[in-house]
């Protein structure tokens, strides 16, 4: 019976996350599927959004999380050659 409600609680939990629009830093590290000392790092250097209404203890939106993650975006090899070919055409052709 400990283990079911161990496995419910977790659920609850990840349920939660997906859910709340602001999340705590240990929330977000499990939201990344990063470290902590790692998203302390990448707010250090001030290189993702974050908010610190209490100037300590920082706190994050999901939706930008989001956004972040999804950020530079690599494009595939057919992308790629689709857009080399499009050029060409557009440019009077291969030679």
């Amino acid at each position: 019976m400990e283990d079911f409600k161990k496995i419910t609680d977790a659920i609850s939990a990840k349920v939660a996350v997906n859910t709340k629009e602001v999340l705590t830093t240990d929330e977000a590290a499990s939201y990344m599927g990063v470290s902590k000392s790692y998203l302390y790092k990448l707010t250090m250097e001030k290189r993702i959004p974050h908010y610190k209404p209490m100037g300590k203890m920082c706190f994050f939106n999901r939706k930008e999380i989001e956004m972040w993650l999804q950020a530079n975006r690599v494009a595939t090899d057919e992308e790629l050659s689709q857009d080399a070919q499009a050029y060409c055409i557009k440019k009077g052709g291969a030679r």
